[in-house]
């Protein structure tokens, strides 16, 4: 049986509970996509609005991994920019601008378009943790105004910022009034509900046994089959497929987050007055927003070698009063965990494992807006526009010859050297 979505204030507050059947014997379709979270369900959508004939399978229910139970931060660009421009120059420079913001026009044109219910919020800050972090986000607030970005970017310097965030903590930021925030599952339900529209077949309770994407591409599950031109492997597909190049390229990182009861109005205002999400620029950071309703969603904590904390409440709840001793006396209603997918170099891992065989994984925390960009680039290549493709299929990544848990453990120790700057 398929496994419920995660114990989280997103669950307890969907606005779609459609359930979808089990694939039960052979069908036939252009794609057959593999996974039901941000990265199938973008590349499904972005198949279907190009006439394709889709299948999708999930093996638990839409929206049940990272995509339904993340920091909901629709953040500017991907993770490893520098990586990219580094092994592809002029090409990759060109490639990280386009792709800046591409997902959020994505997800923003299909909330309009579809009338999905995400709650959507305008304004991202990423806070300095340090006085030496504002250097940083000083260089690259000049970066964004030299690439014309500078009517939508703000530096908020260390004497003006508690005008913008009520806490001590920080030493100023730089806001991004294109980024956001939403409720990811309800944007991931929303999703799927507009490419069923559209003609995909879902399939929960779908988990695949075997695939292939040779001469005759096919997927099968306990109870059934599809065959279909091609196969795409939707973000995180567990140790099954982790095969030739994703073989030790992606290790699953904790990450934790608790949401407070809701706030009075007032409280949530004179704390946050802009409603921005924040995320600290410590490289093991903090990140938090206010919901729809006004509770404090604080997540962070990311744990390398997966060993979770003995009461995670507890731990999330002193780190937020912390930041917050305004919300000391503010009780947790909702506790909840997951996994990011963590690459080496930090840069998505998108290409090809076999001809007609496609993945996509990897975003290292930026995945609401990575996946959809990812979607679109792989549904462009299956229909024969591979320019940004064949520049991520190009971009060399580093694996660890080991398996996930004896690479988890390299991870945390290399992550330990960051663990130790963020606190000096």
């Amino acid at each position: 049986m398929a496994d419920p979505h995660s114990p989280s204030y997103y669950a307890a507050t969907v606005n779609d509970t459609t359930r979808y059947p089990a694939l039960e014997g052979t069908i036939k379709a252009d794609v057959c996509v593999v996974g039901g979270g941000f990265s199938g369900i973008a590349t499904a959508l972005s198949l279907a609005e190009k006439g394709r004939r889709v299948v999708l399978l999930e093996a638990n229910r839409i929206g049940w991994g990272a995509s339904g139970r993340n920091g909901g931060q629709c953040i500017a660009g991907i993770s490893g920019e520098a990586e990219i421009e580094r092994q592809l120059g002029a090409a990759g420079a060109k490639l990280v601008r386009d792709i800046r913001y591409r997902g959020h026009e994505i997800i923003k044109d299909r909330i309009a378009r579809y009338g999905i219910d995400c709650d959507w919020k305008d304004g991202w800050m990423e806070a300095a943790a340090r006085p030496k972090h504002m250097d940083k986000l000083r260089a690259y607030y000049e970066e964004r105004v030299n690439d014309g970005e500078g009517d939508h970017h703000e530096l908020i310097e260390p004497g003006e910022f508690r005008s913008v965030l009520d806490t001590s903590i920080y030493c100023g930021g730089i806001v991004d009034r294109n980024s956001g925030h939403l409720h990811p599952l309800n944007l991931c339900l929303g999703e799927a509900r507009a490419a069923r529209s559209l003609g995909v077949e879902i399939f929960e309770d779908s988990r695949v046994l075997e695939m292939s994407g040779g001469a005759k591409p096919f997927a099968r599950t306990a109870r059934g089959r599809v065959e279909a031109d091609s196969i795409v492997l939707g973000g995180d597909t567990s140790h099954e497929f982790e095969r030739g190049r994703l073989w030790g390229l992606q290790f699953p990182t904790g990450s934790y987050v608790i949401a407070t009861e809701p706030l009075s109005d007032n409280l949530a205002r004179s704390i946050n007055p802009r409603d921005l999400a924040i995320c600290d620029s410590n490289i093991v950071l903090d990140y938090f927003r206010l919901s729809g309703d006004r509770r404090m969603l604080f997540g962070g904590r990311c744990n390398y070698s997966n060993r979770d904390p003995r009461d995670i409440t507890a731990t999330m709840k002193a780190r937020l009063d912390e930041i917050f001793p305004q919300l000391t006396d503010k009780k947790v209603d909702f506790t909840w965990s997951g996994r990011i997918g963590i690459v080496l170099n930090r840069v998505p891992a998108i290409g090809r494992l076999e001809p007609n065989l496609y993945y996509m994984q990897g975003y290292c925390g930026h995945g609401v807006n990575a996946t959809h960009i990812a979607g679109e680039i792989v549904a462009d290549a299956i229909c024969g526009t591979t320019e940004r493709f064949d520049l991520f299929d190009s971009i060399r990544h580093w694996q660890l010859p080991v398996g996930r848990w004896a690479g988890n453990q390299l991870l945390a120790l290399g992550m330990l050297y960051y663990r130790l700057k963020d606190k000096l």
